[in-house]
């Protein structure tokens, strides 16, 4: 070590230290500036719309309002998608190298049609980077303490204090105002069709759940169903014939009712399943309950029916992450999801059937839920 020390030490044969000293700082500065000017340089919206797959964003881009406003304040690409801090900047910029191997390697997203593909999952991962980091590129324009609540509309007013106390992201409500919103629909149609799949090999437990409306029935070969058993419904399986189950269902029904839908709890409508004809008519009680609040009776039947396989899976995880996708995905799209907690079972019907009628209801309307 010291004789490494006094190598280093020893004046050069062939260089001045003054000479020696100036390279030292050219180098210092060219290993400063030229990360900075190629970050420059490949920061700008002329770069980034060079590839021909960025061209339908970069139009989508030019008829927002983040092109072209009243106070002539542009947003460009670099203000929405790369992060104001350095370490953020230089962890964004070896990302989007990917964008590179996926546009002239691997060619998934070099056509419109590959891009239009890919938009909801591309999407989906530029949302997940923004709320990540806060939506701290959104942040270095928009600030909560400089909003004049006055000035807005009042509901935009009511929504943005209620964000500014919360702290919420501002990608929580704010998707597609610069870029065409993709298809979230055919996402969760994807989704659910490799849900669908994976219960045709992962459906041999005892315990099973349902993945859509399915019919039961009295008996093995029936053709008229004696009932429903309603999705993320868990059932017991009894006996397996062939194409078919015996299984057992357990729900709570009102005592005084009609006692023809069962639900997960009593007083709450998490639905199970209903039941008809001699299923109905060969239900087990198991127990009762008052429920304190409505001041009614409940009962715990367990029904034997029959229903074909098929639609069915050991775990229930996996149906509650494609809930939790399509939850977040499509409410997320007009205002903030609120915490699944926020509203008790009942609470979440009427709520949700108020969003009847909203683009994002048209959209995914008939996605499997």
């Amino acid at each position: 070590m010291r004789k490494l020390w006094r190598a280093l030490l020893r004046p050069s044969a062939r260089w001045s230290i003054l000479a020696l000293v100036i390279v030292g700082i050219v180098i210092g500065v060219a290993l400063i500036v030229l990360p900075h000017v190629g970050i420059k340089l490949t920061s700008t919206t002329e770069f980034c719309v060079s590839c021909h797959s960025m061209q339908p964003v970069y139009q989508e881009y030019k008829q927002s309002v983040h092109f072209q406003n009243a106070s002539g304040v542009r947003a460009e690409c670099h203000d929405c998608h790369i992060p104001p801090d350095i370490p953020g900047m230089v962890k964004r910029k070896l990302e989007a190298s990917n964008d590179l191997y996926q546009t002239f390697i691997a060619h998934s997203i070099d056509t419109p049609e590959k891009f239009e593909a890919k938009r909801a999952e591309l999407a989906e991962r530029e949302w997940a980077r923004m709320k990540e980091n806060n939506s701290a590129t959104c942040r270095s324009c928009h600030n909560y303490d400089a909003m004049d609540h006055a000035k807005q509309n009042p509901e935009a007013a009511r929504q943005m204090k209620i964000a500014a106390k919360e702290n919420q992201s501002c990608i929580d409500c704010h998707k597609g105002i610069a870029h065409q919103l993709p298809d979230m629909s055919s996402g969760f149609r994807k989704q659910f069709d490799e849900l669908r799949a994976s219960a045709s090999t992962h459906n041999d437990g005892d315990t099973l759940y349902s993945l859509d409306i399915k019919p039961i029935y009295a008996a093995k070969g029936d053709k008229e169903p004696a009932g429903s058993l309603l999705p993320a419904s868990e059932v017991k399986v009894l006996k397996r014939d062939g194409d078919w189950l015996q299984v057992q269902i357990e729900g709570w029904t009102e005592t005084d009712g009609r006692q023809r839908v069962l639900t997960q709890l009593p007083g709450k409508r998490i639905f199970v399943a209903s039941i008809r004809g001699d299923v109905q008519q060969h239900v087990k009680t198991l127990e009762e309950t008052t429920v304190a609040a409505t001041n009614t009776q409940w009962s715990k039947l367990q029904a034997t029916a029959w229903m074909q396989k098929g639609d069915m899976v050991n775990d229930i995880k996996p149906i509650w992450a494609y809930a939790d996708s399509l939850y977040n995905g499509t409410c997320n799209q007009c205002h903030g999801a609120p915490d699944k907690a926020h509203f008790d079972a009942n609470g979440w019907i009427g709520t949700l059937n108020g969003m009847i009628g909203s683009p994002v209801w048209i959209s995914v309307k008939n996605v499997p839920c």
